[in-house]
């Protein structure tokens, strides 16, 4: 393997950061720009202690970092690989442009469908809406560099949104524009076996595993604002949680 120092830089000695961060960031950029590819080996601790010129507990410090942050994953006897799943913090209320951003991956969307109309007594009962009121349908596959990781269906309060093209890429980048975006959720997870139509479109297989996810999203007055159910890929997607007593 070529040498990450020259390929990312090395490190300095002499810098305010200390240098575990310093190689942490190295090794993210070099997963960033695909010098590192999802499921590459990354050199040997020894190796990589060598070719940075620091010692092995900080090439330990670092990639710790890393694989606590869901970019590496460390197999016992085998050493540590780019991670090629996508971990999502159940904990944060985050859009999914932000997490895959956050790791490094590109999102897109593949539009659906779009539609507006008014609440079903499904989308009346979660958003706490009375019959009749106006809402917007979006129906997208979302991507993560050129791999289908989900089919979300979102239902928004008309009212949170200048129009149904107000939405491009990201729906919650729309409702912040808008002062609409939610400030807190509760979601819903279970497993789900993927239909024939999920798993076209997912490139899966028919009854392959998925995750159900429900999230019900509020304003900070407490008032409903989405209503979204996302069927993610089980063999790529996991979500996380962190717990305490």
């Amino acid at each position: 393997m070529t040498s990450l120092a020259k390929t990312v830089g090395p490190l300095d000695e002499r810098g305010s950061l200390p240098l575990y961060l310093q190689l942490q960031r190295a090794l993210k950029t070099a997963i960033d720009n695909r010098v590192l590819s999802p499921d590459d080996a990354l050199p040997a601790e020894r190796d990589l202690a060598t070719d940075f010129k620091v010692s092995r507990i900080t090439v330990r410090k670092a990639l710790d970092g890393l694989v606590a942050d869901g970019l590496l994953i460390r197999r016992q006897g085998s050493g540590n690989f780019v991670s090629a799943r996508v971990e999502k913090n159940f904990a944060m209320l985050t859009s999914f442009s932000e997490d895959m951003r956050a790791r490094g991956r590109t999102p897109r969307s593949v539009w659906l469908k779009k539609s507006s109309g008014t609440v079903t007594p499904e989308e009346a009962l979660a958003l706490r809406l009375s019959p009749g009121t106006p809402v917007y349908r979006f129906h997208r596959l979302r991507y993560a560099d050129d791999a289908p990781m989900a089919i979300e269906f979102a239902t928004v309060v008309a009212a949170a949104l200048p129009s149904l093209e107000a939405v491009h890429d990201s729906l919650y980048e729309a409702l912040e524009r808008n002062n609409q975006r939610p400030v807190r959720a509760l979601q819903r997870l279970r497993a789900v076996l993927l239909n024939a139509e999920q798993a076209e479109l997912l490139k899966s297989a028919e009854g392959a595993a998925g995750l159900l996810v429900e999230r019900l999203g509020s304003l900070r007055d407490g008032r409903a604002i989405e209503f979204s159910q996302s069927y993610y890929r089980g063999d790529v997607y996991d979500f996380v949680a962190e717990l305490s007593a």
